[in-house]
């Protein structure tokens, strides 16, 4: 029996870096994906392959141990299995075929797409029963605990649960999550890819997470209250506590409380069918991560920045941790061709790599099938 798993891409609309805080995030799964074809073997040994590429890796189950330095593609599959057997799932080994249309490295999630696609296989193979939610727990704490990346819940849930035609509003802090209309009519969503890599665990992402956790002790013991997260704080406890805070805390705990507002008022936007709010808090967005969570570079700021410059464009950011990877664009169908142009040759002026571009729709998350 093979076991043949499809798992999205995705890019997150607005709410970034707040799933970690608690707070509110809004993704849509996109129109790349990542495939895993899984035969189940007899042992305990797992042989992955990625064909084209002449990657060929093995492992025994019983042998796993957290990484220490920088992550290589099968420690991700790795990190599945460790964190399967950690919640008291009983494995057994697998031959993988992995194929990726996802790029690596820009912010697309890749990393959890591949998460996802291998215990779904599993899920399915083993016959583990476990719902999508609670497996995207599973691979969160993979990637938290064996990986070493800090990340949220975010990208896990939307692959696992995003819709064709829809964004996903989740709750970081209750894991609640809704379905809400993301209809483009005459407009469409393009990624643009900046060619600038990072790897997340290697990278400002994890002293970001460590900067919220400190600022909210910082305002807590300021004002006499404990706090859990920032998601607990608003702007009138800030204010109150801004002269006592080193001036960077203040700056990221001040984007997270703003953003928190902005993916509600996101939400509240598409629901009407509200596109040029929506951009309009885009923007909003895009300035917040780079003047206050300092998570953007000068290609993203580029791309935005000759982006909104045309007329028939209603938004743009960056999407995804930062330091790199791509920025999204609401703009008229009619103005694809004109604004990607436009942001090449900006880029060519630079001297810099010419960024790729996607035009994506919200598609569907985690698919599951036999074959």
């Amino acid at each position: 029996m093979t076991i043949k798993t499809t798992a999205p891409g995705r890019v997150n609309l607005i709410g970034e870096h707040t799933d970690y805080n608690q707070g509110w995030v809004m993704p849509v799964a996109i129109d790349l994906k990542l495939e895993v074809r899984l035969i189940p073997r007899p042992d305990r040994l797992f042989i992955a392959t990625v064909p084209g590429f002449d990657q060929l890796q093995s492992y025994n189950i019983d042998s796993l141990r957290p990484v220490q330095g920088q992550p290589d593609w099968i420690d991700y599959l790795k990190a599945v299995c460790w964190a399967l057997g950690k919640n008291g799932y009983r494995l057994k080994g697998a031959e993988v075929t992995i194929t990726s249309e996802i790029p690596i490295g820009v912010g697309l999630s890749s990393s959890a797409a591949l998460e996802l696609a291998v215990a779904g296989a599993l899920n399915k193979a083993l016959n583990l029963n476990i719902d999508l939610p609670q497996l995207a727990l599973i691979c969160q704490q993979a990637e938290n605990e064996y990986v070493g990346v800090r990340c949220g819940i975010m990208d896990q849930y939307a692959i696992a649960l995003c819709r064709a035609g829809q964004a996903l509003l989740l709750d970081c802090l209750t894991l609640d999550y809704q379905h809400i209309p993301f209809i483009l009519g005459q407009y469409s969503l393009l990624i643009v890819n900046s060619r600038v890599e990072r790897s997340l665990s290697a990278s400002d992402y994890n002293q970001r997470h460590n900067e919220c956790e400190e600022a909210v002790q910082l305002i807590g013991k300021y004002l006499g209250k404990p706090f859990n997260s920032l998601r607990e704080i608003n702007l009138e406890d800030l204010k109150k506590a801004e002269e006592y805070l080193p001036r960077l805390y203040y700056r990221r705990s001040r984007y997270i409380i703003e953003e928190n507002a902005r993916v509600l008022a996101a939400a509240g936007a598409l629901d009407k069918h509200d596109l040029v709010s929506f951009g309009l808090l885009l923007k909003r967005s895009h300035a917040g991560l780079r003047d206050l969570y300092a998570v953007s570079c000068p290609e993203l700021d580029l791309i935005v920045d000759t982006a909104v410059a045309d007329q028939d464009v209603l938004g743009a950011r960056m999407t995804g941790a930062g330091f790199g990877g791509c920025a999204i664009v609401l703009l008229k169908q009619s103005a694809v061709d004109r604004v990607s142009a436009a942001v090449d040759e900006a880029f060519v002026r630079n001297g810099w790599l010419r960024p790729d571009f996607y035009l994506t729709a919200a598609a569907v998350g985690l698919k599951v099938e036999c074959e």
